[in-house]
């Protein structure tokens, strides 16, 4: 089991004048453990292949991560920004399961 530090990224949503809300990402780091690490090349109509991980983080959560685990976008792993697909509430642990590239356009 490898060891994970790195940037969980969660999606808050603020008004930023009256009537006109506008999603925000903020950025908290956290620590926790890779318990399953498994990539997979899926073929698409583009040029290049996408890339997909079926890895599993496992984190330690503190209370913001707790009350907010359902607006967890992407977590940074190996210098790539990966979309969280699945988050398991474990107290005191979250078990983020992670996709493909987490992409801005898409989001």
């Amino acid at each position: 089991m490898a060891r994970f530090c790195g940037v969980v990224g969660f999606a808050v949503t603020n008004e930023t004048v009256p009537g006109v809300w506008v999603e925000e990402i903020v950025e908290r780091t956290y620590y926790g453990d890779v318990t399953r690490n498994m990539s997979k090349v899926q073929t698409s109509s583009y040029l290049n292949d996408n890339l997909n991980i079926s890895n599993e983080i496992n984190i330690v959560a503190d209370p913001y991560a707790n009350e907010n685990f359902h607006a967890i976008r992407y977590v940074t792993w190996m210098g790539t920004k990966w979309k969280v697909t699945n988050v398991e509430v474990k107290y005191p642990r979250l078990v983020l399961q992670v996709g493909g590239e987490y992409n801005v356009e898409q989001a």
